[in-house]
């Protein structure tokens, strides 16, 4: 995990539920840093830095793709 990157921030672990499913199916090997800890007491996300994805820097492309078309995505996004 040492060479992973940060792909992106976020802020609550509810942001993160359907990207999990798109990572996942795309096959991308994924870790949230901080998403325990935000779960249990979510006001520390803002303290440790935000639930971070981090992925392998040869995905981070596909990562950057999904994660385009996930935010542009109207019927995908949580209410």
């Amino acid at each position: 995990m040492e060479e992973f990157v940060t792909a992106a921030v976020f802020s609550y672990p509810h942001e993160i539920t359907i990207l999990k499913h798109l990572l996942e199916e795309a096959g991308i090997r994924f870790v949230f840093r901080n998403e325990t800890m935000a779960s249990v007491a979510p006001m520390y996300s803002f303290a440790l830095g935000g639930i971070r994805l981090m992925v392998h820097p040869n995905d981070l492309d596909t990562v950057k793709q999904i994660l385009n078309n996930f935010e542009n995505n109207s019927s995908l996004t949580i209410v």
